[in-house]
């Protein structure tokens, strides 16, 4: 216990200096709120690497994902005239990344233990493991959730009024992260019975992917709330779109791919649908 909460000291000091070096980027920077916000987020970004390579763990980037999102959008919100139209996406945006950072704490095993898909990626690309590492494990993701948040920044920015109708919108998001709850609280279950082969409960019974069903959902939800709101900025959406390809290119059939080793998997992959958690109908 006493070197598991060493492990998390090690995240925490890493994410703090991230933190510090990203605002003071930003406020050094003369450019435009997206342009300095994209810079500083790289420059964070760099610090987790550095630590990553230092612990000899790609997994320390792991907390990146929803500890990033919170912390732009709040530092954006202070000193901003309050308004609805910023406060509503904070409090989505905060418990959706306290909910998924809780869940990764909850699953963290120490330093010792790195990820499957960052163990597998380095015995594949060997010398060039480096530069997989910082491009692909941590840069590519970084770039996704920025666009990903990017809407609310706008939004924060434009000062633009609230619309009450944003609200659906902020529901779609609302009901994701929700999701994603269920869905990990099942696979946690699931895991401390020590179930073999496929998960079949909940809405595992019908989707092999739930979880990554809600975090897609979270930023249509999210890049619609601020085209709703700045009408014609569709542009906004481009964050959700590149995360949804990511999941269905990237994230889905490296997931897929593990699970196909297990006994069954054919005829588990011809019962369950992808991502939505619906039955399928009997041919």
């Amino acid at each position: 216990m006493k070197q598991l909460i060493f492990d998390y000291s090690k995240i925490v000091l890493a994410y703090v200096m991230a933190a510090c070096v990203g605002v003071i980027t930003y406020c050094l920077l003369p450019f435009d709120f997206w342009l300095s916000l994209l810079l500083a987020d790289v420059a964070a970004t760099v610090i987790v690497f550095m630590y990553s390579v230092l612990f000899g763990n790609a997994s320390v980037y792991d907390p990146y994902w929803s500890v990033q999102p919170i912390v732009i959008v709040a530092i954006f919100c202070v000193g901003k005239p309050f308004s609805l139209a910023w406060l509503l996406p904070l409090i989505v945006v905060c418990l959706w990344g306290l909910r998924l950072t809780a869940n990764w704490a909850y699953t963290f095993q120490g330093m010792h233990h790195q990820d499957w898909r960052y163990t597998a990626l380095k015995e594949k690309t060997g010398k060039w493991y480096p530069l997989v590492n910082f491009f692909g494990i941590h840069m590519m993701p970084t770039l996704i959730v920025y666009a990903c948040t990017l809407p609310i920044v706008f939004v924060i920015e434009s000062g633009v009024a609230f619309n009450p109708w944003s609200i659906v919108c902020l529901l779609v998001s609302v009901a994701a992260f929700t999701l994603q709850g269920m869905a990990d609280v099942q696979m946690h279950k699931f895991r401390k019975r020590k179930g073999v082969g496929f998960i079949r409960d909940g809405l595992w019974k019908y989707s092999r992917h739930p979880n990554y069903l809600g975090e897609i959902l979270m930023w249509w939800g999210i890049g619609a709330y601020a085209v709703v709101l700045l009408p014609g900025c569709w542009y906004l959406l481009a964050g959700a779109l590149i995360n949804t390809l990511l999941f269905l290119f990237v994230s889905i059939p490296l997931a897929d791919g593990r699970q196909s080793k297990k006994e069954g998997f054919e005829g588990y992959k011809k019962q369950t649908r992808m991502l939505l958690p619906i039955p399928k109908k009997s041919k």
